[in-house]
């Protein structure tokens, strides 16, 4: 094999970075989510009950990730107007789930929820709060760090939407769009394990 056809297969070292960051990524919430399942065996554990509102959550995650794709072949084929459209499509569905999964999160910590003690049910309004479980510490260690990423992929929407109203496109090379989407993706991979982990143990 010729040594331009060796290179001309290399990742891009932004792609590779990208790679690297939710390999890492992956493995912070890996051992969080087993710290969490250790904890709970050794007994003193409080059961939360999910709202609703996640599961609608994932739904726009889900669109959101195919709205992305979308404007990502409509990048390709130079159809700037469909890109923009489905590019700011996907950056009101961003949003909406930030902000459902925020809601979803208040909720659980100001809401009325059933819960449980090592197995046992409580009143059915026993108010959800931080009172020293060490479940309550776990779930919001994971809460606060997985809002943060998908702030990070918010903010990384908004450049690629104002990115899109550039008068001039003189190259239409797709590689930010690429990494931008990736990252996205892998927002959405993320929340679809944490939202099958919280409601396995729930």
């Amino acid at each position: 094999m010729s040594s331009t056809g060796f290179e001309g297969k290399k990742i891009h070292p932004h792609k590779f970075a990208l790679w690297v960051a939710m390999g890492s990524i992956s493995m912070m919430f890996a051992g969080l989510t087993s710290g969490y399942m250790v904890r709970e065996a050794q007994g003193n554990w409080r059961y939360f009950k999910l709202p609703p509102v996640f599961t609608v959550s994932t739904i726009v995650i889900l669109v959101s990730s195919i709205t992305f794709v979308l404007g990502l072949k409509a990048f390709k084929k130079r159809e700037i107007p469909k890109y923009r459209l489905l590019i700011l499509t996907t950056l009101i569905l961003g949003l909406a789930f930030g902000f459902l999964q925020y809601y979803g999160f208040y909720q659980l910590y100001h809401s009325l929820q059933q819960v449980s003690i090592n197995g046992q049910k409580l009143n059915e309004f026993t108010p959800v709060r931080v009172d020293g479980n060490p479940s309550e510490s776990f779930l919001f260690v994971i809460a606060g760090l997985h809002l943060a990423h998908i702030l990070g992929g918010i903010v990384a929407l908004i450049v690629v939407f104002l990115r899109s109203f550039r008068t001039n496109i003189k190259t239409y090379n797709s590689t930010g769009l690429e990494i931008v989407g990736g990252y996205w993706h892998f927002v959405d991979a993320l929340w679809l394990y944490l939202f099958v982990f919280f409601l396995a143990n729930q």
